[in-house]
């Protein structure tokens, strides 16, 4: 099984590859682009990649298509508060000048 932010590369038989958030839509538009092959036309895969946006940004419906992000979205494991966040970047910030600076 799959886990929520994996990420799949599609549209590679139209020269247009883009990587994208797995989700059920993805896993519809990839049996598409398989079952068609080199026959593929966007046309076939309009309505999973095609006016997505809106209805993931504005209404949140995450799994209406396929949308964008970069490779390191597969390695998210956690979604801290900011503040969580800033104060392990610090944390982690402050072990490395430590360490680096030791010798000085």
């Amino acid at each position: 099984m799959l886990a929520k932010l994996d990420t799949r590369l599609i549209m590679r038989s139209l020269t247009n590859t883009e990587r994208v958030l797995n989700n059920d839509a993805v896993e519809r538009l990839m049996e598409k682009e398989k079952a068609l092959g080199d026959k593929l036309r966007f046309e076939d895969i309009v309505d999973e990649v095609a006016g997505v946006y809106p209805k993931i940004m504005h209404e949140g419906t995450m799994e209406v298509g396929a949308w964008s992000c970069g490779m390191v979205a597969g390695l998210v494991s956690d979604i801290p508060t900011v503040k969580d966040l800033i104060d392990s970047i610090m944390t982690e910030a402050d072990s490395i000048i430590n360490k680096r600076l030791s010798n000085f």
